[in-house]
């Protein structure tokens, strides 16, 4: 009788025999993740691909990264002869520059102080041009001084009389002086008897005739009133001599400059 008995199904071979086959669905095995990772590793996907790229370039950055931060600067090769060198001619340039920052303030302190020498003589100048306007009439001026009226009673003063009053508050130190408010008495000034009256510098001036001085008051009093002095004169003269000293007098007549014709500073 022919056997009855079913076929025989032979196994089913495996190409790659080292590996477990992929199991079937439903069979009641599961897919482990040391299975996903070899899958991975001998069959990657692009995106895996491109993913391991990226990760390679940021490891060699970061370990480029960390061996320049590792690195010396350039010193650190030199030998012990090449940095004392170096450093001997850093300790020369320090040097220099100590130097040239003293010399520069040496020239701001010379500066500074030829800048106050500079001021010093241009103030100076200016009181010598201030003292040179007063005594030549060329500007008004105030201060302490004396006011001399002198009034005709029985007769015309004498004009030797006026001189000597003049020349007295000179030098008596008088620093400026001016007759009537009118005329500005200076080195110049001139004198001269004119009917009724007297002129000085041309402008004729009549009785009572008020001198305005500054300088000091009492010695300017002092100067006219000694013995036999210019106001004891005007009185012989027939005048009558008032002095009042005053802690402020105005003397507001000028005269004009006067430019030297043949004279040349040197």
């Amino acid at each position: 009788m022919p056997d009855q008995s079913p076929p025989t199904m032979d196994a089913p071979v495996h190409e790659d025999e080292g590996l477990p086959a992929t199991p079937a669905p439903g069979d009641g095995r599961g897919v482990t993740g040391r299975d996903r990772l070899r899958s991975a590793l001998v069959h990657p996907r692009r995106n895996q691909v491109v993913v391991a790229v990226l990760l390679a370039v940021v490891g060699f950055a970061a370990v480029v990264q960390v061996r320049t931060n590792d690195v010396d600067d350039s010193y650190s090769s030199l030998r012990e002869q090449d940095l004392i060198d170096v450093l001997s001619g850093l300790a020369g340039t320090s040097q220099r520059a100590r130097s040239e920052i003293e010399r520069l303030e040496q020239n701001k302190r010379d500066l500074q102080s030829d800048s106050r020498q500079l001021g010093a003589a241009l103030e100076q100048a200016q009181q010598q041009v201030d003292t040179l306007n007063i005594m030549a009439g060329l500007v008004p001026v105030t201060g302490p001084g004396v006011r001399v009226t002198i009034t005709e009673q029985t007769g015309p003063v004498d004009i030797d009389s006026i001189l000597d009053t003049v020349e007295e508050l000179r030098s008596a130190g008088a620093e400026a002086m001016q007759f009537n408010g009118q005329v500005r008495v200076v080195a110049q000034t001139s004198f001269e008897d004119e009917v009724g009256g007297f002129s000085v510098d041309g402008t004729p001036l009549t009785s009572p005739y008020v001198i305005d001085v500054i300088g000091d008051p009492h010695t300017l009093q002092g100067a006219l009133v000694f013995n036999q002095g210019p106001a004891s004169q005007l009185r012989d003269d027939g005048a009558d001599v008032q002095i009042d000293e005053l802690e402020k007098v105005d003397i507001e007549s000028v005269r004009e400059a006067v430019r030297p014709e043949f004279a040349e500073p040197r």
